[in-house]
């Protein structure tokens, strides 16, 4: 990484080349990169963008970080990612897709894959596979979880890397973040709600603007499913409402949480 004179509270910082690509996905992550215009100019002080095709023509093959917004659904993207991995000393899969396969994910749950391509495409010939997350294909050095990501969690992470530091990712519900910003419980609203289970770091985003949570940042380390069962039991929700929600993202999928497409 090249060094410049730049210091954060008197610490040296690396000012990192970093490049942004885009895989299966809405692109929505790397929107949220441009999208607070406030804090944009500090956020570009901290690395160098040299490859981002929302917000530039440019582009280089050498970065240090490698950011990765979108689920792998296609042969191509399976060797394209390969070589970015190759050419990055730091890979952060970027939102849901990336972490967990996203929406796209449950295409999944359909066995047979020949069968979902006719459907949506009917008879023209297409490249498409089971969707997967990019540390399905290549190691993943860091996460940023969400569907879309946190804008400030995001800078934060940066911040981190760029000062060489371990970035640090909450292990706390979305319900504790529901109760710091004084939101009422969406059961009490009749709402189901994954939030007893999701991790925090997202703000409760959408518990705020009244809409239950879907679980877009996956699980907390310990999750308490059987509170999460009997909440939803206790307000007239049926099991399987549950896993539909469960389902949704990816993020509890395989991981002993949650099998796919089963019984939670």
């Amino acid at each position: 990484m090249s060094a410049e004179a730049r210091t954060y509270m008197g610490v040296p910082l690396l000012r990192p080349r970093v490049a942004f690509f885009d895989f299966t996905s809405c692109e929505g992550c790397q929107l949220q990169v441009l999208n607070n215009e406030g804090s944009l100019p500090d956020f570009l002080s901290l690395v160098e963008v040299v490859n981002f095709r929302e917000a530039m023509t440019e582009s280089s093959d050498e970065y240090d970080i490698a950011f990765i917004e979108g689920s792998i659904t296609r042969k191509d993207e399976l060797e394209r990612v390969k070589s970015i991995r190759q050419r990055a000393g730091v890979l952060v899969a970027l939102g849901s897709c990336a972490c967990f396969g996203g929406v796209n994910q449950l295409r999944n749950l359909f066995g047979d894959q020949e069968e979902v391509r006719e459907a949506v495409y009917g008879k023209h010939p297409v490249d498409s596979m089971e969707a997967m997350p990019v540390e399905a294909v290549v190691p993943v050095d860091m996460k940023i979880l969400g569907c879309p990501v946190n804008k400030k969690e995001l800078e934060s992470i940066v911040l981190a890397l760029a000062m060489g530091l371990t970035p640090r990712v909450p292990d706390v519900p979305v319900c504790m973040e529901c109760k710091a910003n004084g939101n009422i419980c969406m059961f009490e609203l009749g709402q189901p709600c994954l939030g007893p289970v999701t991790r925090g770091g997202c703000e409760a985003w959408c518990p705020g603007g009244r809409a239950g949570c879907w679980g877009c940042r996956g699980p907390v380390d310990e999750p308490n499913m059987g509170l999460l069962k009997e909440l939803m039991e206790r307000k007239g929700f049926p099991e399987e409402r549950m896993r539909e929600m469960l389902d949704c993202f990816g993020g509890f999928s395989g991981s002993g949480v949650h099998p796919p497409g089963g019984k939670a």
